[in-house]
């Protein structure tokens, strides 16, 4: 909204005025009040005039941009243009509109009008998404905000999942033997296995004479 000479003349007493009341510019006694206060007033129903009109504005390009959305692909043209302007004056992208755009850059054309539709995707979808985080931000006090917004924090430490360890579960150990009776002796190789004792081979019968 642009304010003309009378309405910045009226802006600048006002605030001259409650800042610094005692250094208001002199006027008569008796018809400074009546004429500050329609001035005032006079200011006040331009401004709410102002924002009604901008309001209608709004809507009826909001409405356009929806009509150039629904008739894509053919009205991509107009559709990109409108919805830059949009994004100018403050607009938030729907769904609708990241729907829209994914489509048009599926969609063959030249490489110039390519890299335009990226750009617009990707810069639409920046809004989107710091609109999202924002309004999920809003409920939480200004510390907790932060904390959110560092990884490996304590605070985020805590919001998150335990999770369990990946892997084969841990093996049970196995069960020692049962302790021997200390009364029985083991016994030892040789009683187990005892030695196999050769017999002597029989001598011949010339030998047994001449022994």
């Amino acid at each position: 909204m642009a304010f003309s000479a009378d309405e910045l003349r009226v802006v600048r007493r006002a605030l001259a005025e409650v800042l610094h009341p005692s250094r208001s510019v002199a006027a008569p006694a008796v018809s400074r009040p009546a004429e500050y206060v329609q001035d005032y007033l006079r200011l006040v129903e331009a401004v709410d005039e102002a924002v009604h009109e901008a309001g209608r504005l709004r809507t009826f390009f909001l409405d356009e941009l929806r009509r150039y959305r629904d008739a894509l692909p053919g009205s991509s043209v107009g559709y990109m243009e409108r919805l830059g302007t949009a994004l100018a004056g403050g607009y938030v992208p729907a769904p609708a509109d990241l729907a829209a755009l994914r489509q048009l850059r599926s969609l063959p054309c030249a490489a110039p009008e390519h890299l335009r539709r990226t750009a617009l995707l990707r810069h639409c979808e920046t809004l989107a998404e710091n609109d999202v985080r924002l309004r999920l931000e809003a409920p939480m006090p200004a510390p907790r905000r932060l904390l959110a917004l560092l990884p490996n924090t304590p605070a985020a430490a805590a919001d998150e999942p335990e999770q369990k360890p990946k892997g084969n579960p841990p093996q049970k150990p196995e069960t020692e033997p049962a302790p021997q009776d200390p009364g029985r002796r083991t016994p030892t190789p040789a009683e187990l296995w005892p030695p196999h004792r050769r017999t002597p081979a029989p001598g011949k019968p010339d030998q047994a004479r001449s022994a």
